[in-house]
């Protein structure tokens, strides 16, 4: 379920972030976690689809310029920003979060 997101910088309205829960600072810790899931997902397929060119050679004049290489590599910088994918998502209601329930805080009958 790709949601489609801007390669560009976009300004976003803050009220539509924090539409859910009116609490900025757990919109932006959520936004970061998912866009950090999908920045290491990026990072594992891009690494996988480049490892078919690595070479064991350390030889300057062995190593060539590879088009498909460079390619793959372009199409990856093409694509959207983990974090503004991760916005979309957020803005859209497609991540599920969960917030723990606060603990209760134990003052000793001392300090008082």
């Amino acid at each position: 379920m790709k949601t489609p997101a801007s390669a560009s910088i976009v300004t976003r309205n803050l009220a539509d972030i924090t539409s859910d829960n009116n609490n900025v600072y757990e919109a932006i810790s959520i936004i970061s976690k998912r866009a950090n899931q999908l920045s290491v997902k990026l990072k594992e397929e891009l690494t996988d689809r480049l490892a078919e060119f690595a070479t064991t050679v350390d030889n300057l004049e062995e190593v060539f310029e590879n088009r498909e290489q460079i390619e793959i590599s372009k199409q990856y910088e093409r694509q959207p920003k983990p974090t503004s994918q991760a916005i979309e998502e957020f803005i859209a209601g497609e991540l599920h979060y969960e917030t723990p329930e606060a603990a209760p805080v134990v003052i000793p009958r001392e300090l008082f």
